[in-house]
C-alpha cells in the first residue's frame, strides 16, 4: 500500500493493521531461516509497510501535539 492509503485509515485501524504486518514479518523471517520462502520480495515489501504506518501514526502524533502546543 501507498502512504496516501495508509492516511486514509484511522489510527486505531492502523495499530490492528500494524500488529498483523509484524506477524506476517515475524513469519517471513521463520520461513526464510527453514528456506521455504517462495518470494523474497515479499520480506522488502512488508518491511516498507509497517515502515509507512509508523511514520503516517506519528504524523498524527506530531499534529496532535501541534495542536495542544499551539495555545501555549
Amino acid at each position: 500500500m501507498r502512504a496516501t492509503d495508509f492516511r486514509a485509515i484511522t489510527s486505531e485501524d492502523l495499530r490492528t493493521r500494524l500488529q498483523e504486518t509484524r506477524r506476517e514479518l515475524f513469519n517471513l523471517r521463520q520461513q526464510w531461516y527453514a528456506g521455504s520462502l517462495q518470494d523474497h520480495n515479499r520480506l522488502r515489501a512488508v518491511r516498507k509497510d509497517i515502515a509507512r504506518i509508523l511514520t503516517v501514526l506519528r504524523e498524527r502524533e506530531l499534529a496532535t501535539e501541534k495542536e495542544g502546543g499551539a495555545t501555549v
